[in-house]
């Protein structure tokens, strides 16, 4: 029962913070710390669950992910009475070579710092800085965001998905964020908030099916066949969360923006710190 409770917590974690600008790499530690829950096993759980999170945007972004594929054609949402739909279709001009673009810094320096990071960022005290410094960045990209020059995600330009993936290596550093480093970044490159966040959530798929393969790959020989029912909990957990959590977190923020995320974030740090010094 109580792999069952972990299981069903891990997962609402994760599900809730994936995609969310709060680090799910950070409240996952943080709260495997308070259940006690670490080692292989909860490694190993960890990257279940986050295929769970990726099934859950893979299934609200299919159409696009479809159109990158060239299987379907797009359909414009509203056709505007003055414009033919020909000239509406050819403003859709996101494609394959943008999300390689802005995946490949943070793949290549990943895959050359992964022991590094492993070794010496995992810990639970880096990670409170990593929350820090992340919510840092987002309210300086709100503070400082450039004039828009990319209204929706189909606007945005090879240098702009490049900037974005550059940014995107911050989120190496557990705590930081992948999505608040995007998204920030995104605006820091003349990106409205939601062609940021779109775009964000659509390359996290390459992103997080690419370190979670990896991972897998490398700890696949830890799963047994009593540890199914536990991971397939956490597994459809995060994916029903993070369905939520996306279709939410597209509305609030063009309301909220990033700095309610960020002094959550701060907020945070600080409550898990006095925890930790406190049971040190």
């Amino acid at each position: 029962m109580q792999d069952i409770f972990t299981a069903i917590v891990q997962g609402i974690v994760e599900g809730l913070t994936e995609f969310l600008p709060v680090s799910s790499t950070g409240h996952l530690i943080l709260s495997g710390k308070l259940l006690g829950f670490s080692g292989e096993k909860a490694d190993t759980f960890e990257i279940i669950i986050q295929l769970g999170a990726i099934l859950a945007v893979a299934v609200v972004y299919w159409r696009r992910i479809l159109n990158l594929l060239g299987l379907i054609r797009l359909k414009p949402s509203v056709i505007k009475s003055n414009q033919s739909e020909e000239s509406i279709h050819s403003k859709h001009k996101l494609n394959l070579l943008h999300v390689i673009l802005a995946c490949f810094p943070a793949m290549l320096l990943g895959l050359i710092l992964h022991s590094v990071i492993k070794n010496y960022l995992f810990s639970p005290y880096t990670v409170l800085a990593g929350l820090v410094l992340g919510g840092i960045f987002m309210l300086i990209g709100q503070k400082k965001q450039a004039p828009v020059e990319a209204e929706g995600i189909d606007q945005i330009s090879y240098r702009q998905a490049i900037l974005i993936g550059l940014y995107q290596c911050l989120a190496l550093w557990p705590g930081f964020s992948r999505s608040g480093a995007t998204i920030a970044g995104g605006l820091l490159s003349n990106v409205s908030y939601r062609a940021a966040t779109n775009f964000s959530f659509l390359i996290a798929i390459p992103m997080m099916v690419a370190a979670s393969g990896y991972e897998l790959l490398k700890s696949y020989d830890t799963l047994t066949s009593s540890d199914i029912g536990f991971f397939l909990t956490g597994f459809v957990v995060a994916f029903i969360v993070a369905l939520v959590a996306v279709i939410t977190f597209l509305k609030l923020l063009e309301r909220f923006k990033l700095a309610p995320f960020a002094y959550y974030r701060f907020v945070l740090a600080i409550v898990f710190l006095a925890y930790m010094l406190m049971t040190a």
